[in-house]
């Protein structure tokens, strides 16, 4: 990796990124011994500009950030680190030095997780275990039902379209379960034709 280490002045900015939520972590610098020892290791060491002198992101408080991948800007002279982290990130306990930095949420594979484990426990009360026992044809039944009603709401402008979508998401995901398929692997097809 060919980097501007002399714009600065051999001390190069890094973001870290949680390569889960893609929540910005915290900012640190990095040496390129320190970086080479990053790369070396796994781990994620910095360079203390108030020490002058290396240390591995948690080395005492245990709080390690394991590197998942490492790219640089297009200047060669920050690097973005994505990793995965154990316990909070910053040294006040938080998950992240800055508390309102967005991230993801994985709520469709947890969604997913929650239909899953509704086909296992076979709750006769679960409607989620019933579309299950209903079968592949009475749920893509259901999922026609509830894109017909999405687009009804759409057109005469009910204000009942973020629900009626959310209805139809939530069919066309148990189906995909049902067919061991998950909303990722749409995603991935997506992804193709766009690449196209």
């Amino acid at each position: 990796m060919e980097l501007n280490w002399r714009k600065v002045n051999g001390l190069m900015p890094v973001i870290i990124q949680d390569a889960t939520s893609l929540r910005v972590l915290m900012l640190g610098y990095m040496t390129e011994e320190a970086l080479a020892l990053t790369q070396e290791s796994g781990l994620v060491t910095f360079y203390s500009r108030t020490q002058q002198k290396l240390w591995t992101k948690g080395e005492t408080s245990g709080n390690s950030l394991h590197v998942q991948d490492i790219h640089h800007d297009c200047d060669k002279d920050t690097l973005l680190i994505t990793t995965y982290n154990e316990g909070p990130t910053c040294h006040l306990g938080m998950d992240s030095c800055f508390p309102q930095s967005p991230k993801h949420t994985d709520f469709i594979n947890n969604l997913e997780a929650v239909i899953d484990e509704s086909f296992k426990e076979k709750n006769p009360n679960s409607y989620t275990y019933s579309l299950f026992k209903e079968g592949i044809k009475e749920m893509a039944k259901k999922v026609t039902e509830e894109a017909g009603e999405a687009a009804i709401a759409a057109v005469t402008n009910d204000d009942r379209v973020e629900e009626e979508s959310a209805d139809l998401l939530y069919h066309l995901l148990v189906m995909l379960r049902k067919m061991d398929l998950s909303f990722n692997d749409v995603v991935k097809v997506l992804e193709q034709r766009s690449a196209k």
